[in-house]
């Protein structure tokens, strides 16, 4: 498995956290994002990330910034995303189970680095249901 990681500067923390976790269990990762807590535009992190899930070179991305927001909005701008911000670890399962997410953004401001973790960990481990999911998801896209 391939993940692509990007994040501005309230990210960093906790993109670190994440890199060891999934160095732990043998993921191969790309690292787009900044490496500094200095002012940082999401968009160049973000874009990079999004563009390598669109065109299929990584299985899935991972994104943080201070809100999960600007950064799911700057993603799910590029065809074959669904960039999912989540706050719990539930909503992380559900976005996997029922549509099927491939980025998931993380609000580095509003969630512990053990939460954060955890929805990592869901979001991996959780396949995409299918079924009924299926034709919803088809329709996400705007041709």
């Amino acid at each position: 498995m391939k993940i692509a990681l990007g994040n501005d500067h309230a990210g960093t923390d906790y993109k670190f956290a994440v890199i060891n976790l999934l160095k732990e269990r043998g993921i191969e990762i790309v690292n787009y994002g900044t490496d500094e807590e200095s002012s940082v535009d999401y968009p160049d992190f973000v874009h990079p990330v999004a563009k390598a899930v669109s065109n299929s070179e990584v299985d899935f991305g991972i994104i943080i910034c201070g809100s999960g927001n600007g950064a799911s909005m700057t993603a799910n701008k590029h065809q074959k995303v669904r960039s999912a911000l989540c706050w719990t670890k539930e909503i992380t399962e559900l976005a996997r189970l029922h549509n099927d997410a491939n980025i998931l953004s993380l609000p580095a401001r509003f969630i512990s680095k053990p939460q954060a973790l955890d929805m990592v960990k869901t979001f991996l481990d959780t396949p995409f249901e299918g079924g009924r999911h299926q034709n919803r998801v088809q329709k996400i896209a705007c041709n």
